[in-house]
């Protein structure tokens, strides 16, 4: 029934369900900052050393990008979702089990934040992967965005989700229904996905045909050495823009919901309404900047569609960001924030599709790469956005992000996304990790 409900499409099948394990990620992710001022009392935690919670997860996130990319190059990126996927579902729920009152607890907490981190580490390589196989050069801008639109539908769907548990149940039970929504993720993609076209039996001639025009000729993959991947100039000043990119994202995933209610003054219910907003611009802009940088592509080349388009968008981004700390209204502010939000995930599939382009059949590889930079802009943020607040203010915080968001749209003038990679001889078969 489902293959001949989707006759022609089973890629846009895959994109879907990779559009769910992101929301389901960045539910997972986010739910820690929505519990945060709960966590802090029952762990008599300092801002600082909540700080260093939201840090380790998103350490273990950054050091596993390029070996999880790795790991899916070489096994495929069927297993390593669902495997990368039950692991972090897992480690969901035992951070709703580390007791209170233990010697050691932060020690505890922070390890199994770290673990967490690993494990969700995998999946977003892991889907590059998908898509330089699955996914037409053509239509990568569309397909990256609507992947991406999970993280803004999941963070989205956190505060009010994450609140009502608070209130209803205690912040434990938000991760582990986090946990329930992971595990039934992993089951449905392993069912479902495939590495290859070739290796689905849904797929039809028509379709693996249109797949093949749009894609490099991989009959004979070889593998990029970590030499060629890390000596890329062009990989390098994207992951260099990522970084930034990561910096300003993660303001929003670790702090903002803290941000509104606790300097901005809302109430748990104000601040979950408007701790939504930034996601759902996320989510759109994420889809909306896909399409509209596959019809600049198409238009215009990979140089504009790709390269100049985000660079502008995540200089708006900092406009936004900008803008936001000089409104005095906290409604006003939120919405001036969440623009910046969006503005800066219209950016995103530039990132996602250009490493597909240039990596090919180690998309998995080069994309870790990439993603390891935005993680340890992530990992800065949440411990340096409090350290920077309580020595010069929360505006000053936010302008941080707003300079690092010009360096990075600055960091694009510098990719050639026709450059490609060296590669070796040796077949994608009999790679080594």
């Amino acid at each position: 029934m489902i293959k001949a409900l989707f006759r022609g499409r089973i890629r846009w099948v895959l994109v879907a369900w990779m559009f769910a394990i992101s929301a389901v990620a960045y539910l997972d992710r986010v739910n820690i900052s929505i519990a945060g001022s709960s966590i802090e009392r029952d762990f008599h935690l300092t801002h600082v050393q909540l700080g260093w919670v939201f840090s380790a997860f998103v350490l273990g996130y950054a050091v596993f990008q390029a070996p999880g990319g790795r790991l899916a190059d070489r096994y495929g990126p069927h297993k390593v979702i669902a495997v990368g996927t039950v692991w972090w579902a897992l480690f969901t729920a035992l951070t709703a089990f580390v007791p209170s009152g233990i010697s050691g607890m932060l020690v505890v907490l922070l390890a199994v934040r770290f673990l967490l981190g690993l494990g969700e580490a995998v999946v977003l390589p892991a889907c590059n992967r998908v898509v330089a196989f699955w996914i037409p050069s053509q239509e990568r801008g569309l397909a990256n965005g609507w992947i991406f639109a999970g993280i803004g539908v999941g963070a989205g769907l956190a505060p009010p989700l994450s609140t009502y548990m608070l209130i209803h149940y205690g912040w434990r039970w938000a991760f582990r229904a986090s946990t329930l929504l992971g595990l039934a993720t992993a089951a449905i993609w392993f069912a479902i996905a495939r590495d290859r076209p070739q290796d689905h039996p849904w797929v039809e001639p028509a379709e693996a045909a249109h797949i093949r025009s749009g894609l490099p000729d991989m009959t004979r993959s070889v593998a990029a050495p970590w030499g060629s991947i890390l000596g890329s100039r062009d990989l390098l000043a994207i992951a260099a823009s990522y970084f930034a990119y990561g910096y300003a994202a993660y303001i929003y995933f670790t702090w903002f919901f803290i941000y509104l209610s606790r300097i901005r003054g809302m109430d748990l219910k104000s601040s979950a309404y408007y701790g939504m907003l930034p996601f759902i611009a996320m989510a759109l802009g994420s889809t909306f900047g896909g399409w509209i940088s596959d019809g600049l592509t198409k238009r215009r080349g990979k140089r504009v569609g790709r390269c100049l388009f985000a660079a502008a968008t995540m200089t708006l981004s900092g406009c936004f960001i900008a803008l936001g700390m000089l409104a005095k209204n906290p409604q006003l502010a939120s919405l001036i924030l969440a623009g910046g939000a969006g503005a800066l995930y219209l950016a995103q599939s530039s990132f996602w599709s250009v490493t597909a382009d240039l990596a090919g059949s180690s998309a998995g590889s080069a994309s870790g790469v990439m993603n390891m930079g935005a993680q340890l802009g992530g990992v800065a943020t949440a411990s340096l956005t409090p350290l920077i607040a309580a020595h010069f203010g929360w505006p000053a915080s936010f302008l941080t992000t707003t300079a690092l968001c010009l360096a990075g749209a600055a960091a694009w003038l510098w990719v050639d996304p026709s450059a490609g990679l060296k590669t070796s001889t040796a077949p994608l078969g009999r790679r080594r990790l």
